[in-house]
């Protein structure tokens, strides 16, 4: 069972607190180096590791949320032990071992790149896939909208195709209605700011979010999905799917970070999204604990050996991690089935689909499939 993609980030690999350890570590040593994404000389000073990779900036304010995003989403860290988190000092850079291979830039909320000369914007922002600003719904907003809105207008200036995503963050604890009030008051200040200076079209969208919930996840779904190329073959494949086998909802996930990259047209709710990435997680714990281990030479050559002559390879049925769970309440499958070592598709199916399980399986066989055969095809083109 291979469910649980390694981390890789500017240290090297290992746990999440082995991560936290050593980026605090550095954060902490005298700055005898350049900050990152100055301008330098060496043409080498980005990494040559970093680029030609997509790029999650995220920006805002001081103690705005950014680095507990981070944590919680792509390091796993419980949402309660962000409390313990460091302010951020420099910029943390994490490459992401994941279908896509994307980054995320975490930038100090006391810096300003663009009034500092010192930073090669072209380095920063050239390959950049998604600007995410994160502002504190339960703290005075109004620096931030504005930096917000000065950030925008010099992006749409010289970057115009950034795509721009706006985090209202913290909004757990606040009622349904006063949460709508606070995304309806920042929306309407940004955009009649950006319609005055001739901005009216610029690509900035609004989400709420919490780390205490999934709504973060939701958040970082919608953005990832932005920067997939022919999304609508995905989400064609999952409607098929759906459609065949009369399942309920079916989501493609990133196993790592439990963001899903794409999904059925039919509508989304928060709830099936809920229980779909929750039993990821038990799919991923059950693998920590019984899954992949090294056999002995001796174990092996035992297994291949009689009465069954043959690699130990060939005599696996399924490779790949393959699940089915029913829930009690609504008697409703959720299925679950490996794409490759980051991807995984869940999927709730309906009450009789046991019935037709082999029917099901074939579909489900197929759309595995095809969309290795599509990620092949568009990991060509790159």
């Amino acid at each position: 069972m291979s469910l649980n993609p390694p981390f890789y980030g500017d240290y090297g690999h290992g746990s999440a607190a082995q991560l936290s350890l050593q980026r605090y570590y550095q954060q902490i040593l005298p700055e005898t180096q350049k900050k990152d994404g100055t301008k330098s000389s060496d043409p080498t000073a980005v990494g040559a590791s970093t680029k030609s990779k997509p790029r999650l900036l995220l920006m805002g304010q001081r103690r705005s949320g950014k680095s507990s995003i981070s944590s919680v989403v792509f390091h796993k860290l419980p949402p309660n032990e962000t409390l313990f988190l460091e302010s951020t000092v420099r910029i943390q850079k994490d490459s992401m071992a994941s279908f896509m291979d994307f980054q995320v830039w975490d930038f100090p909320g006391q810096i300003d790149i663009f009034e500092d000369n010192g930073f090669d914007m072209d380095a920063i922002f050239g390959e950049i896939g998604a600007l995410i600003w994160v502002i504190d719904a339960q703290d005075d907003y109004l620096e931030a909208v504005a930096r917000l809105n000065s950030t925008i207008a010099i992006l749409q200036s010289r970057y115009p195709n950034i795509n721009i995503e706006v985090f209202i963050h913290k909004v757990d604890g606040l009622s349904d209605d006063y949460k709508l009030d606070i995304q309806r008051d920042i929306t309407i200040r940004i955009q009649d700011e950006l319609s005055d200076q001739g901005y009216e079209n610029a690509p900035v969208t609004f989400h709420l979010t919490s780390i205490y919930n999934h709504s973060i996840f939701e958040a970082f779904s919608k953005v990832i999905q932005k920067l997939i190329p022919r999304l609508g073959t995905l989400e064609s494949m999952l409607d098929n799917l759906c459609r065949t086998c009369r399942f309920g909802k079916a989501y493609l996930f990133d196993v790592l970070s439990k963001i899903y990259i794409a999904t059925d047209s039919s509508p989304a709710d928060m709830a099936s999204y809920e229980i779909c990435s929750d039993y990821i997680d038990v799919i991923i714990d059950i693998t920590d604990v019984y899954g992949t281990w090294h056999r002995s030479e001796e174990g092996r050559k035992r297994l291949e050996g009689e009465p069954w002559n043959g690699k130990l390879e060939d005599q696996v049925g399924c490779p790949t991690v393959e699940s089915c769970l029913v829930l009690h309440d609504s008697k409703k499958p959720i299925m679950l089935r490996e794409v490759d070592r980051y991807l995984a598709l869940v999927a709730i199916m309906g009450e009789d689909s046991y019935d037709k399980m082999p029917l099901v399986n074939m579909n489900v066989e197929a759309t595995v499939e095809g969309l290795t055969e599509f990620f092949n095809i568009t990991r060509r083109k790159k």
